[in-house]
């Protein structure tokens, strides 16, 4: 039963977004280190990542027509 909880935690957080920066981060770890280890630029801040998201997200029009 405690499984099934953690996995729909889990599934809400990603719905929501609140996981949003720990799978930048794991995307970061994953894609922008070379293979001697060697990190090409620093990872955003939690504060960074979000202004950038939310700018992302808000800034421009959004409507269908």
């Amino acid at each position: 039963m405690t499984t099934k909880i953690k996995t729909f935690w889990r599934l809400i957080r990603r719905l929501s977004g609140d996981d949003a920066y720990e799978q930048y981060l794991k995307y970061y770890a994953r894609h922008h280190q070379n293979k001697d280890e060697t990190i090409c630029h620093v990872p955003l801040s939690k504060a960074e990542f979000f202004k950038q998201w939310q700018e992302g997200k808000w800034n421009g029009i959004k409507r269908c027509c």
